[in-house]
């Protein structure tokens, strides 16, 4: 099964993330299927490539937790997660 999970990367204690596609038994920072945007929590500024979720939302992917929590919050503008 794949999920669209956040990857974290940055430096410590200035933490951004990568918005992935990857398989649920893998780790958080492990091989991921594709990135499909960055969410940078410090500013609120989120950058997600519509298209391409979209792609693996219909192929069955499932939004985690706190990616669903965060297209509640209207970071993603074009696209809302059911």
């Amino acid at each position: 099964m794949v999920k669209l999970r956040l990857k974290r990367c940055g430096r410590k204690q200035r933490a951004i993330y990568r918005i992935v596609a990857i398989d649920v038994r893998s780790r958080r920072e492990g091989r991921d299927l594709g990135k499909v945007g960055f969410y940078d929590p410090r500013t609120n500024q989120t950058y997600s490539n519509v298209p391409v979720i979209l792609y693996f939302l219909e192929r069955g992917a499932q939004p985690t937790g706190i990616l669903h929590d965060i297209s509640k919050k209207g970071l993603f503008k074009e696209l809302r997660v059911n």
